[in-house]
């Protein structure tokens, strides 16, 4: 990232700012290490519950059948997303208020690691194992969100506004090389496959784990909050906080929630940011839901194994890692708004390829020979096609999700960072719940998983069409 080497005092402190807020210089190599290593420390959680191993366990060995399975998980999402659209930007506003970020990043953490924690109890035939489940995603949902806010409002007093998108894009491609890590080893050394008793090394899982009670995959929960715990240490350690302001914790706290009520009409005054706001609430919506239920749409059509959606699931996050910094580079030469619109375009698209395929045909009509014994990994060809589709996937998300926080950062004071980032999390979870209800209401309607990018088509139309209109940052 062409960052020099920081004196003691520099890791220790935040860097120069001028009248606006603006960092005039860059923030050591050791307090930009820090900030990065956030979304490392969050990626497990995302990349093995939310979507590539907990997620497919559950429609499968927890759920009363996949359909019914992707409609639960689609309530637990929206429910998430309702929570975090009213917390994010009252937090955000508060935490400004207050000024520094590191205390409220601390205590997402712990609500982080409990909810984590608790997955490991949602065993097949426990009692209450599903609502343990729901509740332990949502709830760790939610606090890493409300986390990524203040980490993301501590972007403009690092770096200065011409680096923002390297910056974030570095930042992103750092969490999937950290999930990518995280993937490889629950799936080489402690998640079996429960026929076999076999991890995907070929070895009996570790520390006992038991493939029949699905142990390998329910320890994903407490292996998330380890990681968690271990790697968020850095940002405390080495990266410079915002200065405490002078007011009182509960005068902050006052003026915060005051803040909250005048932030949408001060947000007319930033040229594009309200319909900049609207598009990311629709598009993240759909992104949202997409990665919810990737893994569990593959183990529903094609029946995919733990082998199959790992394999998948690494190839993705390589693709997400290279993605995401590409993008980043791209973002600080042409601008983010056209990595953003390229990324919506493309996922539009991988939508209606999904909505093409089922375990006997492609592009809707094209018939397909089943896979035969000896074939492989996905030895079908509509497997090889979705395989295809999920890695194109992975390469524009993360460009799509580093370009927002870049481009916010760019379209607001440094010193409102915290209530606008707050307004950021607002506008892509006001109605996040509303992408993942819509997909379960239609999956359990209409009794097929094919329902799900079918309306998610929609929502990226829509997210394009507003973003269209801003000007070009």
């Amino acid at each position: 990232m062409d960052i020099r080497s920081p004196s003691p005092a520099a890791a220790a402190s935040p860097p120069a700012t001028d009248a606006a807020g603006l960092p005039t210089a860059k923030a050591g190599r050791a307090a930009i290490a820090g900030w990065l290593l956030f979304d490392w420390a969050c990626q497990p959680f995302f990349t093995l519950v939310t979507t590539f191993v907990f997620a497919p366990y559950f429609a499968a060995a927890l759920a009363p059948d996949p359909v019914a399975g992707q409609s639960l998980w689609g309530f637990a999402t929206a429910a998430a997303g309702l929570v975090l659209a009213f917390l994010s930007p009252v937090l955000g506003s508060i935490a400004d208020a207050t000024g520094p970020k590191k205390p409220w990043i601390a205590a997402c953490g712990l609500v982080l690691f409990a909810a984590s924690w608790v997955l490991w109890h949602a065993a097949p035939g426990a009692a209450h194992a599903i609502p343990i489940a729901l509740a332990g995603f949502a709830v760790g949902t939610v606090a890493v969100e409300v986390a990524a806010v203040f980490n993301n409002a501590m972007i403009p007093h690092l770096v200065p506004p011409e680096r923002f998108g390297r910056l974030s894009g570095t930042g992103w491609a750092i969490g999937y090389l950290g999930g990518l890590v995280s993937l490889v080893i629950v799936l080489g050394f402690l998640a079996a496959n429960p026929e076999t008793g076999k991890t995907f090394l070929g070895i009996a899982p570790l520390f006992g784990l038991d493939p029949a009670t699905r142990a390998g995959d329910r320890v994903t929960g407490p292996f998330s909050a380890v990681w968690f715990l271990v790697f968020i240490l850095p940002l405390f350690l080495f990266t410079p906080d915002i200065a405490r302001s002078t007011l009182s914790p509960r005068a902050a706290v006052r003026h915060g929630l005051a803040q909250v009520r005048s932030t949408l009409g001060d947000a007319k005054r930033h040229p594009g940011l309200v319909r900049f706001l609207l598009a990311n609430m629709v598009y993240q919506d759909a992104l949202v839901a997409l990665f919810a239920f990737g893994g569990i749409y593959g183990a529903g059509v094609f029946g995919w194994q733990a082998v199959e959606l790992g394999v998948f699931g690494i190839l993705l996050t390589v693709t997400g890692t290279i993605g995401a910094l590409i993008g980043g580079r791209l973002d600080d030469r042409f601008g983010a708004k056209p990595v953003i619109l390229g990324a919506i375009t493309t996922l539009g698209l991988v939508c209606v390829g999904v909505l093409s395929l089922g375990p006997d045909h492609i592009f809707f009509v094209i018939p397909t020979e089943p896979a035969q014994a000896g074939d492989g990994l996905y030895g079908s060809a509509p497997e090889k096609l979705f395989l295809a589709l999920g890695l194109v996937i992975g390469s524009v998300a993360g460009p799509m999700q580093a370009s927002a926080r870049s481009m916010l950062a760019r379209l607001v004071p440094a010193r409102e960072a915290g209530r606008y980032f707050g307004l950021l999390a607002l506008s892509g979870k006001v109605t996040s719940f509303l992408a993942p209800l819509a997909v379960a209401v239609a999956t359990g309607l209409f009794e097929t998983q094919a329902a799900g990018p079918a309306v998610l088509i929609l929502f990226f139309l829509v997210g394009g069409g507003l973003l269209s209109g801003v000007r070009r940052v």
